[in-house]
């Protein structure tokens, strides 16, 4: 139990309640549990690695005190190094793209953070690599400064393995049968896979990509889902044999079931969790009673306000207004894997892309290993 005072913001993050959800599911079927990653204190699970990341910048002296946070994000790990920031007083400055939504730019603000946006696509027709680039050339060029380097950096999905898995497996009891987790930068998938094969093997580990990412192999193409996806298999992702299976689902799949979630169960979360509610709803169907499936609510739906709760703002982007359990479960039912064997088929990665953009992870690695 925690002391009833916390000497640090960072000693708030983790210790997140898991809830059943009781709508959505049958009395034939698997529970549907819920972590509520929400409950950081900067409002998603992106608490975890940035706080893991910047204590151990301070503990090997790569964060000093008045330093400089740099990092690529137009989303929850920029917010909450913001946070951190502001909190610790270390100027943070943040890479984004023109994607950055109005929310997420206020919030970035609200915490005094610097914004830099990148208008140039990269070679997938993303941003991620020319934000990235630009963060390390900015590093490079900022004396005190730090990256956190979240694309690259091990200590991502470290974080998961050590507080989010931990928890969620002690939480959800030995009912567990599968915990379903979405894939970006791989931190939660790669690090809740490693803890979930040693402590419980027979639990099926589920990852979850949008439709147009290529995480996962795939034709890329432009898609909506905020939070999900890269142009390919991410370095916290490393091991692919210790997951089970992986799905893609649509941007409609995704606004859809953040959607449901909010008017049936009153949990309001942003659209990725909508991405793996979807699956996770599908694995429970298909599961019998006694048993439970696990997914994570990524952050809170505040920060989708004006987009996946806005009818005005889905039509204009050709997505549904509906979200009904009927609906949900419907569309659920029709999903089939993209992959049962993901370690033989689904690998995309780029051994030499850390290097290339000058990640300083991948150089201190090569420096240590000379």
């Amino acid at each position: 139990m925690r002391s009833t005072t916390l000497p640090l913001l960072l000693d708030a993050v983790g210790d997140t309640p898991v809830v059943r959800l009781r709508n959505l599911t049958t009395a034939h079927e698997a529970e549907l549990i819920v972590k509520l990653e929400g409950a950081n204190p900067g409002g998603s699970l992106k608490d975890r690695p940035a706080s893991h990341i910047i204590r151990h910048a301070e503990r090997t002296g790569a964060l000093r005190p008045g330093g400089t946070i740099i990092e690529s994000s137009s989303g929850n790990f920029g917010i909450a190094l913001a946070m951190y920031g502001a909190s610790l007083g270390y100027r943070v400055i943040a890479v984004v793209d023109p994607k950055l939504t109005a929310t997420n730019r206020a919030l970035l603000q609200a915490y005094g953070a610097e914004i830099v946006v990148v208008d140039e696509q990269d070679d997938s027709g993303s941003y991620h690599k020319t934000r990235i680039s630009l963060a390390n050339r900015m590093h490079d060029e900022i004396a005190g400064s730090f990256r956190p380097d979240q694309c690259f950096n091990p200590l991502n999905s470290d974080a998961h393995l050590h507080s989010t898995a931990a928890e969620l497996l002690d939480q959800a009891g030995p009912e567990l049968s599968a915990v379903v987790c979405t894939v970006s930068t791989g931190g939660h998938l790669g690090g809740i896979a490693r803890s979930v094969k040693r402590r419980a093997p027979h639990v099926r580990v589920i990852g979850v990509d949008v439709e147009g990412s290529t995480v996962f192999g795939g034709l890329a193409h432009a898609y909506l889902t905020p939070g999900m996806g890269l142009s390919w298999t991410p370095v916290n992702l490393d091991d692919l044999s210790l997951v089970d299976e992986v799905y893609k689902v649509t941007d409609d799949d995704a606004y859809r079931a953040c959607r449901t979630l909010a008017r049936t169960e009153g949990i309001l979360a942003g659209v990725s969790t909508g991405a793996a509610l979807t699956v996770a709803l599908a694995a429970a169907m298909r599961t019998r009673a006694g048993r439970r499936v696990a997914v994570l609510a990524s952050d809170r739906g505040e920060r989708y306000l004006a987009t996946a709760f806005n009818d005005e703002w889905l039509r204009a982007n050709a997505l549904t207004t509906e979200c009904t359990v009927t609906g949900l479960r419907a569309r659920a039912g029709r999903l089939a894997p993209h992959s049962t064997d993901p370690a033989r088929d689904c690998a995309n990665y780029l051994p030499e892309l850390a290097e290339q953009l000058g990640s300083p992870t991948a150089r201190a690695t090569a420096e240590v290993s000379r």
